[in-house]
């Protein structure tokens, strides 16, 4: 009632003269108002007795307004004329309506519940409209659905509001693979698109995307959870929010999934869709255990999925390239996603779509950025000897000064070591947190020398490549180590490796043990509602990306 009070003028909530007029006759319908927010706005839309600005919605008069009159009463009773608004229910219902919807749509329910004059008002369509393009985008589709009978208010209510906490970026539990889903509002439907890399080795070729399930009010005025998988066309689905920052996805027509040729006609189809050729065109027999294994793993989770909520990273200014998603190459698995993300003096590549060896929420790229390595000639590049001197000189260094400052744990290097494999996800934030903060005194940044002019790139001899239209002049290389680990994510270890920066959407990484290379290009699709809120949430999601899959 404080805010009834504020808005009637009176004073405190007690004396507001609503609670003094003697024929309450919507008092019970009111007090209904404490139920939660989607039932709220509707029991305010069902007492609707009036249009927006555009019908005319009445001036309120001392019985039905918070208490306010046209015209103003002194103390002695007599009266002065027309004076200025003495409080938000003296403006006219125009103005009214223009100030209340710039109110978010989950305040209006407290706001219809002062008088009945400001639950006429918040009933507007206008309101509602503006509410839904401003908090999801929506534009010119609301006129489309106004005309198919729903209004703006029913769509916000039923659909937009109740389903705000899956919009974004999550990451599908498909054991190691993992995955890239994008829930948006798209025209007049809330989708969940899946996102999958280009058919190898095509790494500069644009994403694919697939909807696995959408979210609409077109057959009646209730939201309508309908699954995508499948060939045989939308059908019935469920959704469910498991918890915070998660949740789960249920089929309830699974035939629509089968194929009349059974397994095969769908592992043909889906591996044309996976891979964009046959079986009979894939020579390498361990690529072909790799297929099969994934598609059987996968196909288990065809009418059941949980998600779980996932970041890009924050932009600093003093980033090496601007932080994201980027798909690479990883040999016989194929493309797969991963995200690039900087801290302190360190760049990080972590795995978005995974396979056996190493899953997804790992971390396969570890670049020191504080370890520039300067390339030789052409001549020399193309010599593998030449490359390992220069990798396995960087990690002598690493190794000899790790030694040295073993001792001394007091250090803030010496403590962030290993800080997510060892301390709780807090501690992990809270120390990154400390560390970074003190990364970002005032001093030279790396963005400043990002602008070093570009020199020729070739491949050492030896050294393999999915794709061989990798650009031949580079900005920077520094020295890193990558992960990799036997089947079933077994004797994991970091090697070391060499990070090229092409320019600000390629990068690659020549693994130096396994004598490889993988090209990563960045992800150019607009992903909505995908950006942290702060660099603390962000680093606390990468530890529990890890714990995920560990």
């Amino acid at each position: 009632m404080a805010v009834c009070a504020r808005l009637c003028g009176v004073g405190q909530s007690r004396r507001c003269r609503r609670r003094q007029r003697p024929n309450q006759q919507d008092q019970s319908s009111d007090s209904d108002m404490d139920e939660e927010e989607e039932e709220r706005i509707e029991g305010r839309r069902q007492s609707y007795v009036g249009g927006g600005p555009e019908s005319g919605v009445p001036t309120a008069g001392p019985s039905d307004s918070c208490g306010s009159s046209s015209s103003h009463v002194n103390r002695r009773g007599t009266s002065t004329g027309p004076p200025h608004p003495q409080s938000l229910a003296d403006l006219p219902p125009e103005l009214l309506v223009e100030i209340l919807s710039m109110l978010p749509g989950t305040a209006l329910p407290n706001v219809a519940l002062v008088c009945k004059k400001f639950k006429q008002i918040i009933n507007t369509e206008t309101i509602w409209r503006r509410r839904c393009m401003e908090e999801f985008g929506m534009k010119d589709d609301l006129r489309k659905m106004e005309v198919g009978g729903v209004s703006s208010y029913d769509l916000y209510v039923k659909l937009l509001h109740p389903y705000r906490h899956i919009l974004g970026l999550w990451q599908p539990d498909i054991g190691p693979y993992g995955g890239l889903l994008n829930v948006v509002v798209d025209g007049l439907f809330i989708i969940g698109w899946m996102y999958l890399p280009p058919h190898d080795p095509r790494v500069e070729d644009p994403m694919r995307r697939r909807p696995l399930f959408r979210i609409h009010m077109w057959e009646s005025k209730k939201a309508t959870v309908e699954c995508m998988y499948g060939h045989k066309g939308p059908h019935k689905g469920d959704i469910q929010t498991v918890k915070k920052d998660e949740f789960s996805t249920k089929c309830n027509q699974t035939d629509h999934h089968r194929m009349p040729g059974g397994r095969q006609e769908e592992f043909r189809t889906w591996l044309e869709e996976e891979w964009g050729r046959t079986l009979e065109e894939i020579f390498h027999e361990h690529m072909q255990e790799l297929i099969l294994m994934k598609f059987i793993y996968t196909s288990q989770y065809d009418n059941c999925l949980t998600y779980r909520r996932i970041y890009l990273p924050p932009a600093m200014p003093s980033d090496l390239l601007c932080p994201g998603l980027f798909k690479g190459t990883y040999g016989s698995h194929g493309l797969e996603i991963v995200m690039l993300s900087f801290h302190e003096n360190s760049a990080r590549a972590t795995k978005i779509t995974g396979d056996p060896n190493v899953p997804a929420g790992q971390l396969t790229l570890d670049v020191d950025l504080s370890r520039p390595v300067v390339l030789p000639d052409l001549e020399q590049q193309r010599n593998i000897e030449e490359l390992s001197r220069l990798v396995l000189g960087m990690r002598e260094e690493v190794q000899r000064e790790a030694t040295q400052s073993k001792g001394n744990s007091a250090t803030v290097k010496g403590a962030a070591v290993g800080a997510c494999g060892v301390a709780s996800d807090t501690e992990c934030v809270e120390m990154e947190h400390d560390a970074r903060a003190d990364s970002c005194q005032p001093g030279p940044s790396r963005a400043a020398t990002n602008h070093h002019e570009a020199q020729p790139f070739v491949l050492p001899m030896g050294v393999t490549a999915r794709n061989e239209m990798y650009p031949r002049t580079c900005r920077r290389c520094f020295y890193g180590t990558g992960l990799i680990a036997g089947h079933g994510f077994t004797s994991p270890e970091r090697t070391p490796g060499l990070f090229v920066l092409f320019d600000q959407d390629h990068f690659g990484f020549i693994w130096l043990d396994l004598k490889s290379f993988s090209l990563y290009s960045r992800l150019t699709d607009h992903l909505a509602h995908a950006h942290a809120p702060n660099m603390e949430q962000f680093e606390a999601m990468l530890c529990n990306m890890q714990s995920w899959t560990s």
